[in-house]
């Protein structure tokens, strides 16, 4: 039996410094070595949800952390997540279920204004919630990789934290620091993030971590000397920055690194560019399938030159309908269909090709009712209680294929016109629309994850499509990367010496 190593916690000097992506990383080299690694991120806020096996939802990130580490995701390895719904307010959900919409300020600085300590203005304790969550992993998993938010040095935030510092004291974790050399700044990013913590917690901060160097590492090694000798900790490896491993990313940050154009001579795929897209990892597969170029855009002229236009998910579904109307994509949308385009919708996305979205509660927007695309004999209206749970589902014909439904609203058909439900679900019912093969919708993600829906959605444009082109195995090649990322981050990080902190030999 392995040694019980203590948590690990993965802080941050900033946002977007690579902690999510190490915490993947170290979760593969536990397993690799033996162990039995979970992950932990007590309150994430990110738009790219994931379903766990329970029907519950968690942000995407723990749940490919989870994936790493060789195990079902759960709700106690995010029991927090903030889902923004616009600059101000986002959809709280804890424990894997939604408990209302909360504005921000109300959020977090009310509660410290009024004294109440980890509350919200709903009487919820989510201080209580989320050390509970952590407490029931701890006893079932050997080590927790925990995962920080942002910054560690935002001290007007410090009273109100639940993610960073004070659950490091929770959980009794070593603290490693992560520095993004790439941004510039890095010495005065660590050693400032270092010396804002009060005694405590600075000698919890065993050692640092500098990511995304470029370059000849020999080069900062006298850098690495003088980080060392001013902050008084270990600098416990400088991680080279990668392009050739790919992790799935947790939020549309980083969207505006892919491709936004058309290509001649493939099968062009183009994703509608919404302002709040959400679980855009729908599109991973057919990103690097060989037998398709796919882009994203909202631009008119390049959806009308696509193949096949896909409509992703959003988390506010009128918003970006009434948007699309704005900027004149959805005219481009419904022309190209009838120019021979092929459009397939996902949940939000399914809702707008429909005839009309009815909000008689105002879940979304102060808009009633809002005209839909009109592809689909279909009509949507929003209801407060939130669908989320694992599917397990079928083409006409073919065999059971797995993914996940996170959705607001019930969609129903609206005529009774030849038409007919896109998949059938294992528990016998249906869902989804498909007028032809070249005009349907689901609410189910990761539909495009499995070849024979892909082969399907493609057939229309078989001329195109060269035959030495294969379908992509994105299982295979996902747990291939997890090992990438494993073996680049061990080559430089002394493990040694992190596995002595971690067994309180420091």
């Amino acid at each position: 039996m392995k040694q019980t190593l203590h948590p690990l916690m993965l802080a941050g000097t900033g946002s977007d410094v690579g902690k999510s992506v190490l915490a993947a990383a170290f979760c593969r080299i536990f397993l690799q070595d033996g162990y039995s690694p979970a992950p932990f991120k007590a309150q994430n806020m990110a738009l790219n949800s994931f379903v766990t096996p329970e029907g519950l939802e968690i942000g995407r990130a723990q749940a490919v952390q989870a994936e790493a580490a060789g195990i079902p995701c759960h709700t106690d390895m995010n029991p927090l997540l903030l889902k923004p719904q616009s600059d101000h307010n986002s959809q709280v959900v804890l424990n894997g279920k939604p408990v209302g919409s909360r504005d921000a300020y109300d959020f977090w600085r009310r509660r410290h204004e009024a004294g109440v300590s980890m509350k919200g203005t709903d009487d919820i304790d989510y201080w209580k919630e989320v050390c509970a969550a952590f407490d029931r992993l701890n006893q079932q998993f050997n080590p927790i990789v925990m995962e920080g938010a942002g910054s560690i040095s935002e001290i007007n935030l410090r009273s109100t934290d639940i993610v960073n510092m004070p659950m490091a004291r929770h959980a009794d974790a070593d603290v490693i620091l992560v520095g993004d050399i790439d941004r510039g700044g890095v010495f005065a990013a660590v050693y400032g993030s270092i010396a804002l913590q009060d005694e405590e917690d600075r000698q919890r901060i065993k050692g640092v971590i500098i990511n995304k160097f470029r370059g000849d590492l020999r080069l900062f090694d006298d850098g690495r000397k003088m980080l060392e000798d001013i902050c008084h900790v270990p600098v416990l490896g400088v991680i080279p920055y990668f392009k050739d491993i790919y992790v799935e990313e947790e939020d549309s940050v980083d969207l505006a690194a892919k491709s936004m154009q058309a290509e001649r001579g493939r099968v062009n795929v183009a994703v509608v560019l919404l302002r709040h897209i959400s679980n855009f990892t729908d599109f991973n597969v057919l990103e690097r399938d060989p037998r398709v170029h796919l882009f994203y855009t909202s631009n008119t002229d390049d959806l009308l030159k696509s193949d096949i236009i896909l409509l992703p998910g959003t988390k506010s579904t009128i918003s970006d309908l009434y948007e699309l109307r704005r900027n004149g994509a959805a005219q481009a949308i419904v022309r190209a269909y009838r120019q021979g385009t092929a459009v397939f919708g996902i949940c939000g996305g399914y809702q707008m090709m429909g005839q009309e979205i009815n909000d008689p509660l105002h879940l979304e927007s102060d808009l009633e009712r809002i005209p839909g695309l009109g592809l689909l004999p279909t009509t949507t209206t929003m209801t407060e209680e939130k669908t989320t749970r694992q599917v397990r589902f079928r083409l006409k014909d073919s065999r059971w294929m797995t993914g996940y439904e996170i959705h607001m609203g019930e969609t129903v058909l609206t005529e009774d016109k030849d038409v007919a439900p896109l998949v059938e679900m294992e528990d016998g019912k249906v869902d989804g629309c498909c007028v032809n093969g070249k005009c349907m919708g689901t609410y189910v993600h990761g539909i495009l994850d499995h070849t024979d829906f892909i082969n399907m959605l493609l057939q229309p444009f078989a001329e195109k499509i060269k035959e030495s082109a294969m379908p992509f195995d994105y299982h295979t090649f996902k747990q291939q990367q997890y090992d990438l990322l494993a073996d680049h981050v061990r080559r430089h990080v002394d493990m040694t010496l992190l596995y002595q902190i971690l067994k309180g030999h420091d």
